[in-house]
């Protein structure tokens, strides 16, 4: 059974939009990159971080090219276009591991979460952004 934090966790997560569950996962995945970026971490740790950051990608890019997204087309494309060089970047450090080369997978996943939590926007502009997702989700706001 979970307590405090985990639960606390878990049922925000249960409640939580779509974007909301994305940038959580972005976020997450940079931070256990930005976990491995010292040296002296070992090989199968970054390994490891790259592959389930590139794992969300994989999904990120099915979820874009299924037919029936609904994400606005230059949304999408500029999203597969990122998954195209996350994957690129992702064999890359596979092969050769390097801070730089993460620190930039880091960035991306950073600022896309920043970009669907709003953290990026001024109040007015967030305000506007959550009146049109609830009106395109037939909800007032």
């Amino acid at each position: 059974m979970k307590t405090g934090y985990a639960k606390q966790q878990t049922m925000a997560m249960e409640h939580a939009s779509p974007e909301q569950t994305l940038a959580w996962g972005l976020t997450t995945t940079a931070r256990k990159m930005a976990a491995v970026m010292p040296p002296g971490t070992p090989r199968e740790e970054v390994l490891d971080a790259v592959r389930l950051n590139w794992r969300l990608w994989t999904i990120i890019q099915a979820e874009q090219a299924d037919p029936d997204c609904q994400t606005p087309r230059n949304i999408r494309e500029g999203l597969l276009n990122l998954s195209n060089f996350v994957d690129k970047r992702s064999v890359d450090l596979l092969a050769s591991p390097t801070s730089e080369k993460l620190e930039v997978l880091i960035n991306i996943n950073r600022n896309i979460a920043a970009g669907l939590l709003g953290t990026d926007l001024t109040p007015e502009q967030k305000a506007e952004r959550d009146r049109q997702a609830a009106a395109d989700r037939g909800v007032s706001a």
